[in-house]
């Protein structure tokens, strides 16, 4: 950090401890950011929660009236969702715990973490099309109709994930540029926090 970095990192300490008025109002900021942020993830939690259960219900009667590869195909959707139910749930109980007042630090740090989860899962989410594809051909040359089936399923189901996390993560990105002005040259890097200053 240079010197004229120290300097205006000092300035926003000071302005900060010398204006009452202007703290309150930049964690007034904070808090509905975080606020925000939360419900966002609330609402992602209730689509894949209402996405698992149509899968389950939609499974679970379609594999009693099916057979073969068409069977395997909903057996699959019932098993997959089951485990997106308890990911959807855990994620909305999450979602709803009052963080309580988190710092600036502590909100980008937030926002950085619920970013990157959620690109690791549309890479996760790439693997299980590319699984699911697998286990479709396999199906295919050995003839076995539950592979088929199988694969198909997990194929829409990463289909599906891989949109969600798409949608969610530039959301919560978009987010991300409401950040209050006042930190702006605060940044996030990848060898932690810097203070970025305009040269002009």
């Amino acid at each position: 950090m240079n010197q004229k970095q120290v300097i205006f990192f000092l300035a926003v300490i000071f302005s900060v401890v010398l204006s009452p008025e202007l703290f309150a109002q930049t964690t007034q900021e904070l808090s509905d950011f975080n606020g925000l942020r939360l419900d966002y993830n609330r609402k992602g939690m209730l689509i894949l929660g209402s996405w698992a259960i149509g899968n389950m219900v939609w499974g679970g009667i379609a594999a009693g009236q099916t057979t073969g590869e068409v069977k395997a195909f909903h057996q699959m959707n019932l098993y997959w969702n089951s485990v997106n139910l308890l990911i959807a749930g855990f994620g909305y109980w999450q979602a709803t715990q009052n963080p309580g007042d988190l710092g600036f630090l502590e909100t980008l740090e937030a926002q950085h973490s619920i970013e990157k989860i959620l690109l690791v899962n549309a890479a996760l989410d790439v693997a299980y099309m590319a699984g699911g594809l697998y286990l479709k051909e396999r199906g295919l040359r050995k003839s076995n109709l539950k592979l088929q089936g199988f694969g198909k399923s997990i194929i829409l189901q990463g289909a599906f994930l891989l949109l969600f996390d798409g949608i969610m993560y530039s959301v919560h990105h978009q987010h991300a540029q409401e950040l209050p002005g006042i930190f702006e040259n605060l940044a996030l890097g990848p060898n932690g926090f810097s203070l970025a200053i305009p040269l002009d």
